[in-house]
């Protein structure tokens, strides 16, 4: 039997707090523990070890970006860590995806949502969807980059991974990587794996970036979803 997926909750409203883990124990995930601050997250996930983390941005004493960066930095395995945020073009939100976020929710997101999200993101998946993915590359990416250079990073991945890297950076799931390239699920997941891997990456949300910040990909792409 699977192990049941343990949460940690840190936002500074006791009500959100308070629906967030009715909400997920209802639905059979372990909220193992729940912060008011970006401290106070620090030290639960230190003594719970979670699989994910629900993180307010904006929190007294810690906020949840400096949070996020020490617990991703800390850890050999840490947590996935999901954003949360009232405002999708926030540029806090943009900071966070890149310091290897895997992905952000809106405050006001559906019970179905919320628990989707979470089991989704366990699985290595990201939380993004296209369109406000480029909105918060369009907004907060560096301009300077010229469109044809690649991050010097890129340079270690092969041709099919640089395939791969591109259609992820369009928010193609797994399944839709594997039916548009014509592999099996298994193999696309070895090759986000080994980007990952080669590009010292966290979460494929941090992939994402990348991929716009270099130039492998533009915001104006066609086939990014809407």
């Amino acid at each position: 039997m699977t192990e049941p997926l343990r949460l940690v909750v840190a936002d500074d409203q006791d009500l959100l707090r308070t629906g967030f883990t009715m909400i997920l124990t209802a639905d059979g995930i372990d909220v193992v523990g729940e912060a008011a601050n970006g401290a106070e997250a620090i030290e639960l996930v230190r003594a719970t070890s979670p699989d994910v983390v629900l993180m307010d941005i904006r929190m007294p004493e810690m906020d949840g970006l400096e949070a996020t960066r020490r617990i991703l930095a800390e850890a050999d395995e840490p947590p996935r860590i999901i954003i949360l945020t009232t405002f999708d073009s926030d540029r806090f939100v943009y900071t966070a995806l890149s310091a290897g976020a895997s992905g952000f929710l809106l405050k006001d997101v559906t019970p179905e949502q919320l628990v989707a999200a979470v089991r989704l993101v366990r699985t290595g998946d990201a939380l993004l969807a296209p369109s406000i993915t480029r909105r918060l590359i369009q907004r907060f990416a560096p301009v300077d980059t010229p469109s044809a250079a690649l991050h010097r990073d890129l340079a270690v991945l092969s041709p099919r991974e640089l395939d791969v890297l591109q259609l992820l950076a369009k928010g193609l799931s797994n399944l839709e990587l594997a039916a548009q390239m014509e592999l099996s699920e298994t193999t696309v997941k070895t090759h986000v794996r080994r980007i990952l891997a080669k590009l010292n990456l966290r979460s494929r949300a941090q992939a994402v970036v990348v991929a716009y910040e270099s130039g492998l990909i533009s915001p104006g792409a066609t086939g990014a979803g809407t």
